[in-house]
């Protein structure tokens, strides 16, 4: 599936948020705190549909799907019972890209995408390649066992100063961790309206 690769400071400037967090990136920000373009600062005031597209698109780049995964998995927000605003960030917060970066096995989320995409990871002893893979409760993924890299994600985890999500249990002896239930709304770090977003998808 494909997925953003160009600029990523460009991205936080625009949207006015870090939703990629590499030093890099967020350093890039800092120094130009301002829209990009040649007059950032002639920019008329957003419209609500203006304000809505922001907010699905720090959606879609914060968990770092294109817009037909995005579709899809509003669809199947739709379909379950509920908030479908709080189904769909639940399903984004399941993705194993994104779970790998809370349990602090990765610095960043692209980070975590590239390490799935090159089958670093066993879910219940299978080996996947999808970041896009759905957890589900009691779902147990496990670094694969190999001496590099194992090293490699000791390091990182030893080296991870952010707090591991509520909802997993990690064991760092082992490199693995454990889903102990379905993450919801308010797990989410995102800063996003997502009843705009929902409105904008509903379109």
């Amino acid at each position: 599936m494909a997925h953003y690769i160009g600029p990523k400071a460009r991205i936080n400037r625009r949207l006015g948020v870090d939703v990629y967090d590499s030093s890099g990136a967020s350093r890039a920000a800092r120094l130009r705190p301002f829209k990009p373009g040649m007059h950032p600062w002639r920019r008329r005031k957003l419209t609500p549909y203006g304000q809505a597209l922001i907010e699905k698109q720090a959606l879609r780049h914060y968990y770092g799907m294109n817009e037909r995964q995005l579709r899809r998995f509003f669809n199947k927000a739709k379909g379950m019972p509920g908030n479908n605003g709080a189904n769909l960030l639940a399903l984004c917060e399941r993705r194993l890209d994104n779970i790998i970066w809370r349990a602090g096995f990765c610095n960043t989320r692209s980070q975590a995408r590239q390490a799935v995409a090159h089958g670093h990871f066993l879910i219940n002893g299978k080996r996947c390649k999808a970041p896009s893979a759905m957890l589900r409760a009691e779902d147990e993924v496990v670094v694969r066992d190999r001496e590099n890299l194992k090293k490699i994600y000791a390091e990182r985890i030893e080296a991870n100063d952010r707090a591991v999500a509520d909802f997993l249990a990690v064991q760092t002896d082992e490199l693995k961790f454990k889903v102990l239930r379905l993450p919801d709304r308010e797990d989410s770090t995102l800063p996003v309206d997502i009843n705009q977003v929902v409105e904008f998808l509903t379109r």
